[in-house]
């Protein structure tokens, strides 16, 4: 599948330079979607204040670019709250990033567009994910099927090209589950209540996941390349102080 215009025909935003698209006041450029209640948000699952963006996590959906956007450098500076909600109040604290989203609001379920998620999840943070929407997002990564039977990351290793499930980040415990305060034995994702940085290369069909400085995976020739950017809210409890972007290619 190739994709080559955006939203209403416009073509999406190449960064030219820096680009604040959290302006640390309101939410100005974004809009809220969620599975129950579409754009109407009557709980206040996203709010600002201080100069902070508090997901609250209570119901399923996600915060949205209004604009799309195509070869930037994306940086999200985020920290996990206490909170977290029913049915995931004993499981991982869960959220993510979608990256290059396309077509209904909603259609890949839970409020989410079709689009390739960079997770956020105790334990999971850096994970590539393929969403589904009206069709099946596709890249290729270099990556190791383990005895777990999952794939992880490791730079060098045989390509294999992914259309569903997930790509995990290199460090991922085999013996992971899904329970609340989850910690690795190699995480590089900071405990709870302190800011984490993640940033993403998204240069054509060319990603590349970092989590406070560090590369933990990477994905070749997507079939996704531009779209709009939420964050998730998903049972769990997010801040977010900033969301940038910049060139690309430096």
């Amino acid at each position: 599948m190739l994709l080559v215009a955006g939203v209403c025909g416009a073509e999406p935003v190449k960064p030219a330079k820096k680009m604040k698209l959290f302006n640390g006041k309101d939410l100005t450029g974004f809009y809220v979607f969620l599975k129950e209640s579409g754009r109407s948000d009557p709980k206040g699952v996203f709010t600002v204040k201080d100069g902070v963006i508090r997901i609250s996590g209570e119901e399923w959906g996600a915060l949205s670019t209004k604009e799309e956007y195509r070869d930037y450098r994306l940086t999200v500076e985020w920290k996990w709250g206490g909170k977290a909600w029913p049915p995931r109040a004993e499981k991982a604290r869960d959220s993510g990033i979608l990256l290059h989203g396309v077509g209904a609001d909603g259609a890949a379920g839970n409020g989410w567009l079709e689009s390739i998620e960079y997770q956020m999840i105790e334990g999971g943070t850096g994970d590539m994910l393929m969403v589904k929407g009206a069709a099946k997002p596709k890249i290729t990564v270099e990556a190791e099927k383990r005895a777990d039977g999952q794939y992880y990351w490791k730079e060098g290793a045989a390509r294999v090209t992914r259309d569903s499930g997930r790509v995990n980040w290199y460090g991922r415990d085999m013996k992971w589950t899904d329970t609340l305060g989850y910690r690795g034995p190699v995480d590089v994702e900071r405990p709870v209540g302190q800011w984490n940085k993640s940033e993403i290369v998204a240069d054509g069909g060319h990603l590349v996941y970092y989590l406070n400085g560090k590369k933990v995976n990477e994905g070749f020739d997507g079939d996704h390349t531009f779209g709009r950017i939420q964050v998730q809210s998903e049972a769990a409890e997010v801040y977010v102080r900033k969301i940038e972007l910049r060139p690309a290619r430096k």
